[in-house]
């Protein structure tokens, strides 16, 4: 048996496990795709204090083996199921089954897709997630941007500075983006905003080529030339199988502050995929650092 198993080897989870670690602790990991989570593709991390210009590859590289040197074991394995039903918590995972006394779910969220015809089959040849990991591939040509908000006015504000032409796509007329952003970027000479708008296929070959481009209050379509669509409407958490386990709030994340404690004792949700106002890499590894202490302190009265 582990003292803390952590579910997720991204910013928070790691992060969980150095902690852990440090306080003496055995700490168990699992992850079901590659340790970084979604930064690991970004070509340069501008916004982690001291971290300027190291890559997300290269950072999550360097924060896995800090908690493998520390003593965490990490394992690549998907986790298809928990039983937290009694004092010692069990994790089903598609290899075999763990024990532990206390689990850190630090598993993240997914970004969240249009849904629209085309999205899936041109996903990494045009359509893309994050335009400061794809940008740089499409430097002169014309791109689309879908969303309103936050992330959505940052993705075509940096686009808007090495593309020939940035389309704003927003399927309502009000944008949830602060007034600063929007002004911002109106003020970009090649940026076009299409509100009350949706995507409703992306065309190409090989490679996207085109959109279509439908007007949800008039109803008419139009096809627009482009070489890649950003979608940055958001993200998902995937939190289905703890769902009748574990509190979640009406987006499906965590119900759980910013002590990281869940409804379940000795069950902690850090990072993305508790409910919070800001998802950075920074507050990843807050929630990870506070979900790790939050566990010693549980173990440490109950075992």
């Amino acid at each position: 048996m582990y003292d803390i198993i952590i579910i997720g080897a991204g910013t928070a989870g790691l992060t969980a496990a150095i902690y852990g670690q440090r306080a003496g602790l055995s700490c168990k990991v699992f992850e079901k795709y590659a340790p970084g989570g979604q930064i690991v593709n970004s070509p340069s991390i501008e916004n982690y204090p001291g971290m300027y210009g190291v890559s997300g590859y290269d950072y999550s590289m360097a924060l896995l083996e800090q908690a493998q040197k520390l003593g965490a074991e990490v394992e690549f394995a998907e986790v298809t199921g928990v039983d937290f039903s009694g004092k010692t918590k069990k994790v089903i995972t598609s290899a075999e089954d763990f024990e532990a006394k206390a689990v850190i779910i630090a598993n993240g969220a997914a970004r969240r897709k249009i849904g629209c015809k085309g999205e899936e089959e041109f996903e990494g040849r045009g359509v893309s997630y994050c335009a400061t990991c794809d940008g740089a591939f499409f430097r002169g040509k014309t791109v689309a941007v879908v969303g309103g908000g936050e992330s959505a006015f940052e993705e075509a504000e940096y686009l808007a500075e090495i593309c020939d032409k940035v389309y704003l796509i927003h399927r309502r007329d009000v944008f949830t983006a602060a007034k600063t952003a929007v002004d911002s970027l109106l003020k970009k000479k090649n940026v076009t905003l299409l509100t009350n708008s949706v995507i409703e296929e992306i065309k190409g070959e090989n490679a996207v080529s085109s959109a279509v481009i439908k007007n949800r209050a008039n109803r008419s379509k139009v096809e627009v030339p482009l070489s890649a669509v950003f979608v940055a409407i958001g993200l998902v958490p995937e939190n289905g199988l703890y769902k009748d386990v574990l509190t979640l709030d009406e987006y499906g994340y965590f119900d759980a502050a910013e002590d990281c404690k869940t409804n379940i004792e000795g069950v902690f949700a850090a990072g993305d995929t508790r409910k919070k106002q800001l998802r950075q890499l920074v507050t990843a590894a807050s929630d990870g650092a506070a979900a790790a202490t939050a566990a010693a302190n549980y173990i440490r009265k109950n075992f």
